[in-house]
């Protein structure tokens, strides 16, 4: 155990010769046969006694017991064990300072040199606070002060250090490389006749490097989302199936290199299959359309050219998917912490700032650390070297300059009274990275509230907020517009109806100040919506927000309206619509007259195929009827024997018969003379539908 007493200790040494004495009792020597918790009878009355008792073999081969007390003295014998157990007792004193290692560094060669140690420790991340001075002048630019807290935990005092600060955010983190590390493997039992058996594997679920993408689309261009889509290998087993996107992407990954086939159906499309597909390592693309019916349309691909029909779908020919080459990707990231490594820190923490004008604060010392650029991070470097007593921490000052400011007010509606943020639009004009962190401004040598800002890069425009702007009082309300069809296209089959939703948004804000007030409003940027024609132009947009700017006369209001659109797009099937579907679409005006009467020409084709249909299966019906009549009177003839009454039922049966062949020659006749009929009138109807090209602005 991590804590174990003395007869626990002793218990593990079971077989060590040991040399054992109680007290001033004679020197026993053996080997520990065992160390055993007795229970004796005590002075008084239901009184008991636990003791540990120790157990020895002696050399004569004697049992010999002594009681494990104050005055007992155990020394262990063999050398070797007590080298072991001296090394587990220093195992155990070092876990005490798991953060401390002794690291033993041996060279190669003779002569003296000069030998540079470096390591890595983990220490707390350093935190900046800025703080801006406005100026009271209109020709002065504000100045801005930063300072870095740094704070010496290493359990060292820094002594003369070099120190930097790195700003940015770096990926960290813990892995114990000096403790051991076991795999853990599984006890399998031998069989009882210590012979191996033959195995079976399992095939494989998922290999290769390769990647297949595309989209499915339909005739018309237009993604199918649900699609089903799935690979199969060339022994049609499945390897992998996925369905369609909203945009109709699809994709398989850890495909092996080889030849598949791809089955891509959708309800109300014909089934595509495509064969002999052939899958490299590496990026591959392979997009498809789907046609609308039922039926299956298979493509066998085989040559060495490919020959696409945009049309159809149809492939001629071979198809080798040609791998995208492969190449790194950048990722995107951002920090809204402080920095992420330090190496030294320096000066003595400054006294609490007193208000102070403009000129005084441009008059302090230069600051005490220099920047540089590393890549995506940027490196406060100090200029003079540190010595910081350990568990103290030190004020750093690493920024002093001049920058532009605007003061703005900014409304984004997180208030929750109306009232709008005092703000700053600040640009960074320095060629400092500015860490993200804390910041107090001075207004007129007065406090005017603190904030909290991400890092800023050089060159960089940043809008920030620091009190609640008393001056100046914001309402937002919203107007929803019906739901209007703009556009309406017929095309490949599709009838299409393009319609707008339209939301009003008006901010209105009244000053109460006596100056002109700059105000920001920040309104939603949302997803599938965009700004109306007509709409003022934000003066930026940040992510999920547009920035607008209103200028705000003294003792006025001022307004500003945001427009919005969003674009829906519903389709139907020409060869679903009936006319009910028509009578609705003319009177909500969402058609055309033109289109109205096209696909009430339609319709009635429709019916005509319908009605040919309906001529079909009746006439069907009738054949059924006839031949379930004729089963009925063969069963009768054969009941009949040679009487002469039978045999005049049987002639009359007999005739029955030969007219109902009559009946099936000539239903079936005109079965098959409709079924013409009815493809002639399907043919008529699909180029009808095909050939329907129009498109309105409603």
């Amino acid at each position: 155990g991590e804590r174990p007493t003395t007869a626990e200790f002793l218990g593990a040494l079971r077989g060590a010769r040991l040399e054992v004495r109680s007290g001033t009792g004679p020197l026993l020597t053996g080997k520990l046969l065992s160390v055993e918790r007795k229970t004796r009878t005590g002075a008084g009355p239901g009184w008991t006694v636990e003791t540990d008792e120790i157990s020895l073999i002696t050399d004569s081969g004697e049992v010999r017991s002594v009681d494990l007390n104050a005055s007992t003295s155990v020394k262990i014998a063999e050398k070797d064990l007590q080298v072991e157990v001296g090394r587990y007792l220093g195992l155990i004193a070092s876990s005490r300072d798991q953060d401390v290692r002794r690291m033993t560094i041996s060279t190669t060669g003779t002569g003296e040199r000069n030998l540079y140690v470096s390591y890595i420790s983990e220490v707390p991340i350093w935190k900046t606070t800025y703080r801006i001075v406005l100026p009271s002048k209109a020709d002065k630019k504000p100045l801005l002060q930063g300072w870095a807290i740094v704070d010496n935990t290493v359990g060292e005092d820094w002594d003369s250090v070099e120190l930097s600060l790195v700003a940015g955010a770096p990926h960290s983190f813990i892995q114990q490389l000096s403790e051991p590390f076991y795999g853990r493997r599984p006890v399998v039992a031998l069989p009882e006749s210590v012979q191996l058996s033959p195995q079976t594997h399992a095939a494989t679920l998922m290999r290769g490097n390769g990647r297949l993408n595309g989209a499915v689309t339909d005739q018309s261009g237009a993604a199918v989302a649900g699609a089903n889509v799935r690979l199969l290998d060339e022994n049609n087993g499945v390897i992998a199936q996925t369905t369609t996107e909203s945009n109709g992407q699809y994709t398989f990954s850890g495909v092996s290199a080889g030849n598949y086939r791809v089955e891509v159906e959708r309800q109300g499309f014909q089934k595509n299959v495509i064969s002999g597909l052939t899958v490299s390592p590496g990026e591959n693309q392979f997009s498809t359309q789907l046609r609308l019916g039922s039926s299956t349309e298979t493509v066998e691909v085989s040559a060495d050219t490919a020959t696409v029909n945009t049309e159809t779908a149809m492939i001629a020919g071979a198809r080798k998917l040609s791998p995208v080459a492969n190449r790194p990707r950048i990722g995107v990231g951002s920090s809204s912490g402080s920095g992420a490594g330090m190496f030294a820190m320096a000066p003595p923490p400054p006294p609490s700032p007193s208000p102070i004008s403009l000129e005084e604060a441009r008059a302090r010392g230069e600051t005490a650390a220099s920047g540089q650029e590393l890549g995506d991070l940027f490196e406060y470097k100090l200029k003079d070297r540190v010595t910081l007593k350990k568990n103290q921490s030190a004020l750093v000052p690493i920024a002093q300059t001049e920058i532009e400011a605007e003061k703005v007010s900014l409304w984004n509606g997180t208030t929750g009274a109306g009232r709008p943020l005092r703000g700053l639009w600040l640009k960074n004009t320095s060629p400092l990275t500015f860490d993200g962190g804390s910041f107090s401004v001075l207004e007129n040598e007065v406090f005017a509230g603190e904030g909290l800002t991400d890092p800023i890069k050089p060159g960089e425009r940043r809008l920030i907020s620091y009190a609640t702007d008393l001056g100046l009082l914001v309402e937002a309300s919203k107007n929803n517009q019906p739901q209007r069809v703009t556009r309406v296209k017929i095309s490949k089959g599709v009838l299409t109806q393009v319609s707008e939703l339209h939301e009003r948004t008006l901010y209105v804000a009244r000053n109460q100040d006596g100056i002109t007030r700059a105000l920001v409003i920040e309104h939603p940027a949302r997803a599938e919506w965009q700004l109306a024609k007509g709409t003022k132009e934000p003066e930026e947009k940040a992510p999920g927000v547009y920035r607008f700017r209103v200028e705000i006369p003294s003792k006025a209001s001022g307004s500003l309206p945001v427009e919005e659109v969003r674009t829906l797009a519903t389709s139907y099937e020409l060869s679903n619509l009936n006319e009910e579907q028509i009578r609705v679409f003319v009177k909500q005006g969402t058609i055309t007259a033109e289109m109205a009467e096209a696909l009430k020409r339609i319709t009635a084709q429709k019916a005509v195929v319908a009605k040919l249909e309906e001529e079909m299966e009746n006439r069907q019906k009738d054949i059924d009827r006839i031949v379930e009549d004729q089963g009925r009177l063969r069963e009768n003839m054969k009941a009949l024997r040679g009487s002469a009454e039978e045999k005049a039922l049987l002639q009359r049966y007999t005739r029955q018969l030969d007219e109902q062949e009559t009946q099936l020659d000539t239903l079936r006749k005109k079965i098959q003379d409709t079924e013409a009929q009815r493809d002639k009138a399907n043919n008529a109807l699909e180029k009808m539908i095909d050939e329907l090209q129009l498109e309105a602005t409603m």
